[in-house]
């Protein structure tokens, strides 16, 4: 393992972890407040997942990749909400130099690939731009008509959207689900209307709050933006993954992998028991038969698989899938100088039972790698 490479990886996703701080016009389906970026492009990377399941799995891999970097310049030139006015070539210039700086933190080779997928996106010509900018902009309108209560002023943007905006590349590249957009949640198309309930239905991941700072520890993150996260450190660690892991098939993992918090809710690992895991594996499991039985019965049954593979922890990807999910949280202390390793007590030994076995089980260097830094921060 390349040393100098691993840490210039950690540093970008050490940095990427501030577009949860990067706020946006858009609220949650619950109207208790307003998204951030970083959750967004969870939602949107999952959206990919249920409204393009016949993409062949190449191209979803480069939609995914796409949507999961996509908002990352927003960590220096902000989010601009699209009903506002605002200097076009000055956005554009802003977001151009964020991408420069946030990609040149990875390795030469890696950073030119990521900018690469970023400038595609952004040039919305590729038949892969094009669909992962629908997604894109598919979501927020989903948000607008599945809030409870509806507001009127997003509810106008969404319909001008639709009606003239940029939404209307959805027509072109899937015109099923802009028939149901259009029609404020409406249409008629059974799997369409099942695709846009679960997308729906899994904003409500933003509300689970872990017992995780962000790394700034300005606040405790929630499970969305977790995922986003986790599913970016597959993106970006995925060359040092065992031989024959499918970093794809982990990105897909990781992307479902808490979504049955929503019924279950968080359980901090070191604060579980024998008892209350095995509590908590029986709400997960009903909690899976609800989430994925709102989805067409086929592709319900594939991903509640694929939710079954990550918690079975057996298969080389779902075991690479379990490291970095164990991995992340204290890369996320080691930056916040373990806030919330230390306000539940927590020593070196258990993390690294708890947390060390299953990235050692997988990538053990990696793990030889950060277990010094940790121990030196809870000595």
């Amino acid at each position: 393992m390349d040393i100098t490479r691993l840490d210039a990886q950690l540093a970008f996703l050490t940095e990427a972890d501030r577009l949860k701080s990067v706020t946006r016009a858009t609220t949650l389906t619950n109207q208790s407040r307003a998204e951030n970026s970083a959750e967004h492009s969870w939602q949107a990377a999952l959206a990919a997942m249920i409204f393009l399941p016949d993409l062949a799995p190449e191209r979803l891999d480069r939609v995914l990749s796409m949507i999961l970097l996509h908002d990352l310049v927003e960590i220096d030139a902000g989010d601009q909400p699209i009903d506002l006015p605002h200097d076009t070539v000055a956005l554009a210039e802003a977001e151009h130099a964020a991408a420069t700086r946030l990609f040149a933190l990875l390795p030469a080779d890696q950073g030119a690939r990521f900018h690469a997928l970023w400038s595609e996106f952004e040039a919305n010509e590729t038949p892969d731009a094009r669909l992962a900018k629908s997604i894109d902009y598919a979501v927020p309108v989903i948000q607008v008509w599945a809030a409870n209560p509806r507001r009127a002023d997003h509810a106008l943007v969404a319909r001008d959207n639709c009606a003239t905006g940029r939404a209307r590349l959805i027509h072109e590249t899937l015109p099923d689900l802009f028939a149901h957009l259009e029609s404020e949640l409406s249409g008629t198309d059974p799997d369409t209307i099942a695709r846009t309930t679960f997308v729906a239905e899994a904003d409500k991941l933003k509300n689970i709050v872990r017992a995780t700072t962000l790394c700034d520890a300005s606040r405790f993150e929630n499970s969305a933006e977790h995922s986003w996260h986790l599913a970016l450190y597959a993106l970006t660690l995925a060359e040092h993954a065992p031989e024959g892991v499918s970093s794809f098939r982990v990105i897909r993992m990781l992307l479902l992998h808490d979504l049955v918090e929503i019924d279950a809710g968080d359980a901090p690992i070191y604060a579980q028991t024998e008892a209350s895991q095995a509590a908590m594996a029986d709400l997960e499991e009903a909690a899976a038969a609800r989430l994925f039985g709102l989805l067409p019965t086929e592709q319900g049954a594939a991903l509640n698989a694929l939710w079954h593979e990550f918690e079975g922890s057996q298969t080389p990807d779902a075991r690479f899938a379990k490291a970095l999910d164990r991995f992340q949280p204290p890369m996320q202390n080691i930056a916040s100088k373990g806030v919330s390793w230390r306000s539940h007590n927590v020593t070196y030994e258990m993390v690294d039972a708890r947390v060390g076995a299953a990235v050692r089980r997988s990538v053990p260097e990696l793990w030889a790698h950060v277990s010094p830094k940790i121990a030196a921060l809870l000595s």
